[in-house]
């Protein structure tokens, strides 16, 4: 398969928090040297716990923090290089982002139709043509499993699981390549977790989407990835590119990971399976109702 992202030796460093006064020059160094492919229609975990960088990196991903040092290629272009305002506007609708509060995603001030109209303005912009945008959101909502009624809804009139599915119609209104999900489950309760996995799942295969999967959590990586990156101290440590083979990591730190989710005898039977039990059990319906 094709690469639709590339990242080679990203670098990124902070100054410390003691440090930021007017010559505080001692910085603290957030990403060491990572690099990573994603390959077209993949779904790519990168698990590690609160600090270890992760999240750094998903912003030097999106094209949210330049990297001091590095390079981040989407569709082969480079990310950070000097393009036409509408080639960079190109580039950056190409990957879209999915965060885990959902509730400062969504401007409580508007409906529904608003939240994701902002993609569908953009992608008007984009593309220099209007956009039916009443029926394009209800083509969205059903996409995502909400009926079109529910874009005249505040996002306080819904329930957690609801506004995370909004906030992923909005990241696909824009028709992206590739969807980077930071942390996008870890508040839903486990039920709904697995709801929207599957979802995320369904769309994926609809749409030809690549997934950045960013978590702490190897339970839902173990269910929903292809491959993973175990990332510590701002550097990837071990790497899984085939998931029946998760029980031979051998780095100290994605073993305790590992161990500490499966426990042991992890080698016998499916990670997944025993993701699924962990999270009460694969759902018959996906219901407007989570």
């Amino acid at each position: 398969m094709n690469p639709v992202l590339v990242a080679g030796d990203i670098r990124v460093s902070f100054l410390k928090e003691n440090q930021k006064r007017l010559f505080g020059r001692e910085r603290q160094q957030v990403l060491r040297g990572v690099s990573l492919t994603l390959a077209e229609g993949e779904c790519l975990g990168i698990i590690g716990e609160s600090g270890s960088g992760k999240s750094t990196l998903g912003r030097v991903l999106a094209g949210l923090l330049p990297p001091e040092s590095g390079v981040v290629y989407i569709n082969g272009k480079n990310l950070y290089g000097k393009h036409s305002a509408h080639d960079m506007a190109a580039l950056h609708h190409s990957l879209s982002v999915v965060f885990q509060d959902y509730t400062s995603s969504a401007n409580p001030r508007f409906r529904v139709e608003h939240i994701i109209g902002e993609s569908l303005r953009a992608l008007e912009r984009l593309e220099g043509h209007a956009i039916d945008r009443k029926r394009r959101v209800a083509e969205l909502l059903d996409q995502v499993g909400l009926p079109a009624s529910y874009a005249s809804r505040y996002p306080h009139e819904l329930s957690g699981g609801q506004l995370q599915r909004v906030c992923i119609a909005r990241a696909i209104a824009v028709n992206p390549r590739v969807v980077l999900l930071d942390e996008a489950v870890s508040s839903l309760d486990a039920s709904t977790q697995v709801q929207v996995m599957d979802l995320l799942m369904d769309l994926r295969a609809r749409h030809g989407l690549s997934y950045i999967f960013i978590t702490h959590d190897l339970t839902s990586i173990t269910y929903f990835c292809d491959r993973v990156l175990f990332f510590n101290s701002g550097r990837i440590v071990e790497q899984v590119d085939d998931m029946r083979r998760l029980s031979a990591i051998r780095d100290p730190y994605a073993r305790q990971l590992l161990d500490a989710v499966m426990g042991i005898g992890v080698e016998h039977g499916s990670a997944r399976q025993r993701q699924a039990s962990a999270l009460a059990g694969r759902p018959e319906v996906m219901g407007a109702a989570s």
